[in-house]
């Protein structure tokens, strides 16, 4: 797969997902071998998913997502979950993927997502 259909199935999936109410791309990058995508939805409760992926090709030319951050919200613009691999929690097992969990106002280990799986995730929960 190349960034650009990548970047394309992404944009696809926001476009017909019954989750999404409504999104905007905020900032769009792409080469042939890196790409970049940032974008704010609102979803169908009236909560919204600010998010950003930066993919790169691996060595077997396959989309490896280098960063990521998931930020998740209610329709009041408080945090329910946000997933990202920022590195500043390295005591934590599965560094640096973590999960900041809203409700439970607490951090805890992560395993490196897509916004696929994130956009499931929360499909299965409201």
């Amino acid at each position: 797969m190349t960034i650009a259909e990548y970047l394309e199935s992404v944009k696809e999936r926001l476009l017909f997902d019954p989750l999404i109410k409504k999104f905007e791309i905020l900032r769009e990058r792409m080469t042939l071998n890196d790409g970049y995508l940032r974008v704010k939805a609102t979803l169908s409760d009236g909560g919204f998913l600010e998010w950003a992926e930066y993919v790169q090709h691996n060595a077997q030319r396959e989309i490896e997502i280098i960063t990521y951050s998931y930020h998740w919200a209610d329709v009041n613009a408080e945090l329910v979950m946000r997933w990202d691999n920022t590195p500043h929690f390295p005591d934590l097992p599965g560094f640096p993927h973590h999960i900041h969990d809203g409700k439970a106002k607490t951090v805890y280990p992560g395993v490196a997502v897509n916004i696929f799986e994130v956009l499931d995730e929360i499909a299965r929960r409201i």
